[in-house]
């Protein structure tokens, strides 16, 4: 077991038992210090009433009807400034599959224990060793073993999220989950429907993030409880794909992500890349080999948008993800794309999403089940990128602004800046050089003459050339499903 050596844990628990009370170590942090793991945070449990503990502790806040008080202290570690004391407790029933209808104070840290979600996280330790197990969950942790604190029909039903953290948990530890309590989450998948989506957005970043966030996919995928989250995934389990796939939709998805948490990747590219082909199976026409699946990269970013939304992530991690999602499916050959291509595909991807779009490739790839995550072409790319990423790729980076336009060219803000300012970065995006004031100056008054009908045909044509990077049409293009 890993030693008990916080100081501010070791503090607080001597200042309750100095005066008069029991106080243990409790939970996760029990768990992780049999595992001779480092706690990511540390619960104190007590005999001592609420009142009694802001007694001892005064700069603390208690502000809940589950008797625990945040115990402020002056640690330089983040997982040490609040300390969590609570009281034992005994608890009602659950009405709303989350909280206790009833909370009851006990004397007891075995009433405490026997509360508690699984067999491993009930083990009690007191500062000096001696620890409190009446459920065998020292033995639990030996096997290797997730189980539930007596029936897990009725733990389940206490907090339906369990259900999730149960598997969440195996994927962390790389534990199996008992039979009872596998076979509980099966019967008791649609309890999910009853938890709140942010409750379920947490756990799913835990899983996510976790060493073994594949088989946690697969987990729930088998249990039942994945079509209470992510039910789009679901759609690829046994569709086949192309002759470019050994895998079906979902193995390839689930390889993706297990890739991206090998390399240690964000968890935007994680999500990303578990999400990249979700628009196949709605994509998929024909079978076998010579099988397609046209613009499942633009479904898949719309059905993205609607999977993250609906977990309620930040706005910011939704867009992000889908942009991805939206931009995997980039075809470059050496030879086939010129350096203005180039200069258009960082335009359309944005070169702050270059990097992350890049890894979601790698993980395309290796879940593809090839063996080479950055083939010649992918490094041929990135020295393109290298090479072009100082040249202007967006109308910010022209050398004239819209106030230049409007004063060269005597105009009011409106529509016919907007049309010249897209013409002239076509233009500089397939010669920088040009991006000089002087050339500006005189295309600007150039442009300015035309009407404004020709000049909006030219912007739009112009914008049309943001996917010369993929080389052809569109539909041709999308083919194409990877570099080989």
């Amino acid at each position: 077991m890993k030693k008990i050596d916080k100081k501010e844990i070791k503090d607080a628990i001597t200042l309750l038992e100095t005066a008069g009370f029991e106080a243990y170590l409790v939970g996760g942090c029990v768990r992780d210090l049999l595992l001779n793991k480092e706690p990511k945070d540390w619960d104190i449990a007590t005999n001592a009433l609420p009142e009694e503990i802001q007694k001892i502790f005064p700069d603390s806040v208690y502000e809940n009807q589950f008797g625990t008080v945040a115990v402020k202290t002056e640690s330089a570690d983040p997982t040490l400034k609040i300390i969590e004391i609570t009281t034992y407790r005994e608890e009602g029933k659950y009405t709303d599959k989350r909280h206790p209808d009833e909370v009851r104070f006990s004397k007891a840290i075995e009433d405490d224990l026997s509360r508690r979600d699984f067999t491993i996280n009930s083990i009690a330790i007191k500062i000096d060793g001696a620890i409190v197990d009446p459920f065998a969950g020292q033995e639990d942790l030996k096997n290797k073993i997730i189980k539930t604190v007596g029936d897990p029909g009725e733990r389940f039903n206490e907090d339906a999220l369990r259900l999730m953290r149960a598997i969440r948990l195996a994927a962390e530890l790389d534990f199996g989950i008992e039979k009872k309590t596998a076979d509980a989450i099966k019967r008791h998948a649609n309890l999910m429907e009853m938890i709140a989506k942010e409750r379920i957005r947490d756990e799913f970043i835990k899983l996510i993030m976790s060493d073994r966030a594949g088989d946690g996919v697969r987990m729930m995928a088998e249990s039942g409880l994945l079509k209470y989250v992510i039910p789009e995934l679901m759609e690829g389990v046994g569709v086949g794909q192309n002759k470019h796939h050994i895998f079906t939709v979902f193995d390839h998805n689930v390889r993706a992500l297990e890739y991206a948490v090998k390399s240690n990747y964000s968890l935007e590219v994680r999500l990303a890349s578990l999400l990249h082909d979700v628009g196949k199976p709605q994509t998929k026409r024909g079978d076998g080999p010579d099988s397609t699946f046209y613009a499942h990269d633009i479904v898949g970013a719309k059905m993205t948008l609607r999977i993250l939304d609906r977990l309620h992530f930040p706005k910011k991690t939704v867009e992000q993800v889908a942009h991805l999602v939206r931009c995997h499916l980039f075809y470059y050959n050496v030879g086939e794309v010129s350096a203005a291509g180039v200069r258009r595909f960082l335009r359309k991807v944005g070169p702050e999403h270059i990097d992350d779009l890049i890894k979601v490739r790698e993980a395309d790839r290796i879940g593809s089940g090839v063996p080479k995550a950055v083939p010649y072409k992918l490094r041929h790319l990135l020295f393109m990128i290298e090479k072009v990423k100082q040249d202007p790729i967006d109308t910010r980076m022209l050398k004239m602004n819209g106030d230049d336009v409007m004063r060269l060219g005597n105009l009011q803000p409106g529509h016919k800046v907007g049309y010249i300012l897209a013409i002239l970065l076509e233009e500089i995006l397939d010669d920088p050089q040009k991006n000089s004031e002087d050339h500006l100056k005189k295309r600007i008054r150039e442009l300015n003459e035309l009407p404004d009908q020709e000049l909006k045909k030219m912007s739009e044509k112009a914008r049309e050339r943001k996917e010369e990077f993929e080389g052809e049409a569109e539909e041709e293009i999308k083919k194409k499903f990877y570099i080989k």
